[in-house]
């Protein structure tokens, strides 16, 4: 019984009906979004990021040769997608004035502007170890199977990226307290 469910994965989705794989991505839409937008921060983009996913995952799902690791694979494809709309983008940071304009009064806008910001500043690897742990809730081990990359690799990467953007957030705090007291004094 065991030989014939692994010759049933290995197969991929050579056999998979249209409707078949239609409803597995239908399946993990919610997850593919909440990636789709921590990545490119933006309804529209993400939302076209994820028909370009399904695009690409339809026309090479004859590449994938365990069924078992659908999921895993459309997410690299999805993270691929992000990461190629990023490099086309590069959009210019907005000034400060511009950040003070669309945050208006709250103070926490503008923080939460400032963790995104250093967030992009990250490299892309730890940056993706980053959204998948803490905005998607994957485990280490669930992020080692999706990158093909050991657990300690992760962990690592995990704890290079949060002591960079402790550096980075204590450095911009150390600055605002400055100015704050330049201001005061």
């Amino acid at each position: 019984m065991q030989e014939n469910e692994d010759s049933t994965h290995v197969q991929g989705l050579k056999n998979w009906s249209q409707e078949t794989l239609l409803a597995r991505i239908q399946s993990e839409k919610d997850k593919m979004y909440g990636i789709a937008f921590a990545y490119l921060r933006n309804e529209d983009d993400a939302l076209e990021a994820i028909q370009e996913t399904v695009c690409r995952v339809w026309s090479k799902r004859k590449s994938l040769k365990d069924s078992r690791y659908f999921t895993t694979w459309m997410i690299r494809i999805l993270i691929n997608v992000c990461m190629d709309e990023r490099k086309k983008r590069k959009r210019e940071m907005p000034s400060d004035s511009a950040i003070k304009d669309v945050a208006g009064p709250g103070q926490e806008s503008i923080e939460r502007l400032g963790i995104e910001e250093q967030l992009a500043k990250l490299l892309p690897h730890y940056k993706m170890v980053i959204v998948l742990k803490y905005y998607r809730d994957m485990t280490i081990t669930q992020i080692a199977e999706m990158m093909e990359k050991p657990d300690g690799t992760i962990r690592t990467w995990l704890h290079k990226a949060l002591k960079q953007l402790r550096a980075e957030i204590g450095e911009r705090e150390g600055g605002i307290r400055h100015e704050r007291l330049a201001e005061e004094g």
